[in-house]
């Protein structure tokens, strides 16, 4: 029996154990059992409306979602006798009954709340999804006459009412101002990965999260399946932030209930266990219910196997195998430790620079609809490990002409890990006042300090003369096999913690992005094999890495003095 006593709160390092045992993997939470035995009564009662015969909750939810219910509306700390679980996590794979099931939720929670006229709201990514989530509770209202007494109806604005007290669920898609006025009392938030790819979600949930330090307080759940894309934005942010509290990293007193229905990562890397279907019901609460088994098989054998882009897409949304960081294939070997040496301390090119003895300089420029990016790489003092941080830029027809990804692009910006210039001038020349700003920090060598792939760099090259950066600290970077040395080396340094960097985003997608390929005896990670996807940032990494291979050492710099750092 694991011993929980000395366990942070909402830690459940026996998470992977549970699941084997068909059991919901989540620690477990101390209720005020009164309140567990009202929520429970009020939720299993409901039917669902859109199934023949109509059962109750009762019968046609499993246990896993009763659990997650209770441990959300009826957490007590048994000594204060105040709540526990102010915000709670759920990814579950697809089709497991997520929308019906916070519809219910919603529902339970509206009847629970006494407090007069509060707003409670559940946010959806579409209007599909709000409009959905809405039939399912007005469904299940008008299939108990007591409840019709006991709720108001607005189909118009899909809003249901508490007659009693006033307080109001209210059903929406997200915009950036779901939220006016006063702060619900429980936000319910479903698909969050899908919301995460908002640039402006983040904001959002901020201002959905503004009630957490008034006296009255708000929940959050958040449901969702894995993303079908490398995670972005405010999922990755809470995804990263629930996996820590579950492996008790996440402080002493976590207000977010960690519940993941996923894989371990050496299992989602192992292709050959999770398309083994026989590990499938592992993550899947629901299979029997509304889930068919042999349906699943079918739809993986018809439709999600027929290529390798439509696999990942179906692993990940009914296995949540996370893709890019956290799946394999034919993406570039290092992908899958990039993620594990994250350095929170270093958080930006000022700290990179007061923690180098040297550095390096690698940049993959763009044209007019593509990026450009600009990677430095520092050799730390006294441990010699690489530090990495990268900067891009974008001209407006970037966005004009990649639809595809504007919101990332977007949330790059607001991260500052773009930047978006109205010229190429303007783009050259900002990428030149980071290299001047290396050089005069005197951490460049006095030769191959700033590698440039050779296509397309006139404009950036009459920036860095400009900034007198000439040859021969300014060199070309031989491109394609010729890379070998980057593409195969930097994995083993980011296996062994030899190579940090500062976590941005915009590099953990360019890394997830990226497909490694074999030409002859040289693997290769170029944009040709790469397609659509962009890997702009790793290609500057690569150049930045084959001029640290020489072992530079920094010339002495007479330019600033200590402390005389620019923020960037």
């Amino acid at each position: 029996m694991l011993d929980t006593e000395d366990l942070p709160r909402f830690a459940c390092p026996d998470w992977w154990e549970k699941l084997q045992a068909g059991e919901t993997p989540m620690a477990a939470v101390p209720l005020n059992e009164a309140k567990a035995r009202k929520a429970l009564a009020f939720f299993n009662r409901l039917r669902l409306p859109d199934v023949p015969g109509n059962p109750p909750m009762s019968e046609a939810c499993g246990d896993w979602f009763r659990d997650i219910l209770c441990a959300f509306l009826a957490s007590e700390d048994p000594d204060t006798r105040r709540r526990l679980v102010w915000e709670l996590l759920c990814m579950v794979p697809k089709k497991n009954s997520k929308t019906t099931y916070v519809a219910a939720l919603g529902l339970t929670a509206l009847f629970m709340e006494e407090a007069p006229n509060r707003q409670m709201l559940i946010v959806a990514p579409s209007q599909n999804i709000s409009e959905r989530c809405f039939e399912q509770a007005q469904g299940m209202i008008r299939l108990d006459p007591k409840l019709v007494e006991i709720f108001k109806l607005q189909d118009h604005i899909k809003c249901i009412t508490r007659e009693k007290t006033g307080t109001k669920l209210n059903v929406k898609t997200f915009d950036t101002s779901i939220v006016t006025g006063e702060i619900p009392v429980l936000t319910i938030i479903d698909e969050l990965h899908e919301i995460g790819k908002n640039a402006k979600a983040t904001r959002v949930m901020q201002q959905i999260r503004g009630g957490g330090i008034t006296k009255q307080r708000g929940q959050v759940l958040m449901i969702t399946t894995q993303s079908d894309d490398v995670p972005a934005g405010i999922w990755r942010t809470e995804l990263k932030k629930a996996r820590a509290i579950r492996d008790g990293k996440g402080g002493g007193s976590p207000i977010m209930l960690p519940v993941l229905y996923e894989f371990p990562e050496e299992k989602q890397r192992d292709q050959d266990y999770w398309r083994d279907q026989t590990n499938w019901d592992l993550l899947l609460p629901n299979l029997g219910r509304s889930i068919d088994p042999q349906a699943l098989v079918e739809d993986y054998e018809n439709n999600g196997s027929v290529s390798k882009e439509t696999e990942q897409v179906w692993a990940s949304q009914h296995l949540n195998i996370e893709i890019g960081v956290g799946l394999g294939g034919d993406g570039w070997s290092g992908a899958i430790h990039w993620q594990s040496c994250a350095d929170s301390t270093l958080t930006g090119l000022d700290t990179l620079l007061a923690r180098s003895e040297v550095c390096t300089i690698g940049i993959d420029w763009g044209g007019a609809d593509d990026l450009a990016a600009l990677f430095v790489m520092g050799r730390e003092k006294h441990t010699r490990r690489w530090l990495g941080w990268t900067i891009a830029w974008a001209r407006e027809t970037v966005f004009e002409r990649r639809k595809s990804i504007v919101s990332k692009l977007r949330e790059f910006e607001e991260a500052g890990d773009l930047i978006v210039a109205k010229s190429g001038e303007e783009q050259a020349a900002s990428a030149a006042a980071v290299c001047k700003r290396v050089f005069e920090a005197g951490k460049l060598p006095e030769a191959a300090g700033i590698g440039l792939d050779s296509a397309g760099v006139a404009l950036l090259v009459d920036a860095l003369e400009a900034e007198g950066l000439v040859e021969p600290l300014v060199q070309a970077v031989l491109q394609g096999w010729k890379l070998q040395t980057a593409i195969s080396s930097v994995p083993l340094k980011l296996e062994d913690q030899r190579f940090v960097h500062g976590d941005q985003s915009i590099m953990a997608w360019s890394v997830g992005n990226a497909k490694q390929t074999l030409r002859g005896s040289n693997y290769v990670v170029t944009k040709e094999v790469s397609g659509a996807a962009k890997i702009d940032n790793l290609m500057a990494m690569f150049n930045a890495a084959m001029l640290m291979f020489l072992n530079p050492e920094a010339r002495p710099s007479s330019y600033l003095e200590a402390g005389e750092l620019l923020v960037l």
